[in-house]
């Protein structure tokens, strides 16, 4: 017997999401349903909806909810489990075959989840995308770690290794740059540079650990960035003073600030120590273009951070600790909430920068 669900539907045709009222299949031998409670809002979710697609799509990728059913060969969640949903395999290098994806029938056609959906009250899943946690956690905000928390503090921990002591620039510090500047605190990075185009947003960034704010709408992020990171004594081997940040993050994915963060790493000291490195988190939407003079004499990094490098299983908890103790204010990082029936004002506000932190809907 199915389970009645309403789910945000992404019509084939240009229009506005549509809530509709359906049955959710039982689940297969590796599924689970889900009862959710919240889910987050996220940019991905807006580059879905930009590009052409040949059916209807169902949307959302992080989410707090109970387990209700559970397929025959799942055996790490039961009934009444309290889970985070995510869309990356907990546990990749222990599931014997790929994860299922959700096919639901809906209005216009048949739609398939992108490995998850959770703008649903109930949603359908593989296993793999569901991590089992205390039964005591807050179940609105914590829904937020399954995509932006693990990407932008994932992205700081796990795919740059931020040391304690080294410097940090991260441009955009909406919710997924909000949780890298978490990440780098949580590392004990000096300095934590954010950098916006937004006044409003760069205060908000001080309240969760950035040390200095650029407006990159006033100022050169770059010049600036070099600026306050000079070190005395060291040498290029064009015999500029060393300077720029040891990690540069772009938590936006647009041209001009892809094309920034390399060259706001720190320069190479010639024979001592290589340059920095530029990680690429937040979702490209064009192409970008290099300074491959600047990387190659400088011994710089380009490299790319997909879901914060995380493997849920073994973050999940980090995440979920540093909130219990304060270093992870989420009650704060969530400045809006949504009902279901608002998912299009929702999604237009995010379109538009009106969110300072991160969107949730609350089923």
């Amino acid at each position: 017997m199915g389970t009645a669900a309403r789910v945000v539907v992404l019509p084939q045709k240009p229009g506005a999401l549509e809530v509709q009222e359906l049955t959710l299949p039982d689940p297969g031998p590796t599924q689970v349903v889900v009862k959710q409670y919240a889910s987050g809002v996220c940019h991905s979710q807006l580059h879905q909806m930009h590009r052409e697609r040949n059916s209807p799509i169902i949307l959302g990728h992080e989410a707090t909810g109970i387990i209700l059913k559970k397929g025959s060969a799942v055996t790490h969640v039961d009934e009444g489990d309290i889970v985070l949903v995510t869309w990356v395999p907990r546990a990749a290098r222990d599931a014997a075959d790929l994860p299922v994806r959700a096919t639901l029938e809906v209005t216009g056609g048949t739609a398939q989840s992108e490995n998850v959906f959770t703008w649903a009250d109930h949603t359908l899943c593989d296993e793999q995308y569901v991590v089992k946690t205390d039964a005591n956690i807050k179940k609105d905000v914590t829904s937020i770690i399954g995509c932006a928390v693990m990407t932008g503090a994932g992205a700081v921990i796990n795919t740059a290794g931020v040391k304690a002591g080294e410097s940090v620039a991260i441009f955009g510090v909406g919710g997924v740059g909000l949780s890298a500047v978490v990440g780098a605190r949580m590392a004990g990075a000096s300095p934590i540079i954010a950098i916006d185009l937004d006044d409003a947003k760069l205060e908000f960034a001080k309240r969760f650990g950035a040390t200095h704010t650029i407006n990159a709408g006033r100022e050169d992020a770059v010049a600036v960035i070099h600026a306050m990171t000079a070190r005395e004594g060291e040498y290029t081997i064009t015999r500029q003073l060393v300077s720029g940040a040891d990690y540069a993050f772009d938590c936006i994915g647009l041209r001009q600030t892809m094309e920034q963060i390399a060259p706001a790493c720190r320069t190479c000291h010639f024979g001592e120590h290589v340059g920095g490195t530029a990680v690429l988190v937040g979702v490209p939407s064009t192409p970008v273009e290099l300074n491959a003079i600047d990387i190659l004499i400088n011994e710089k990094q380009f490299r790319g951070s997909i879901g914060g490098s995380c493997a849920p299983d073994r973050d999940f908890p980090t995440f979920l600790q540093w909130h219990a103790d304060g270093h992870l204010p989420l009650e704060e990082m969530v400045t809006e909430r949504y009902s279901i029936e608002q998912i299009n004002e929702a999604t237009t506000a995010l379109e538009e920068g009106k969110i300072s932190g991160r969107a949730i809907l609350e089923f």
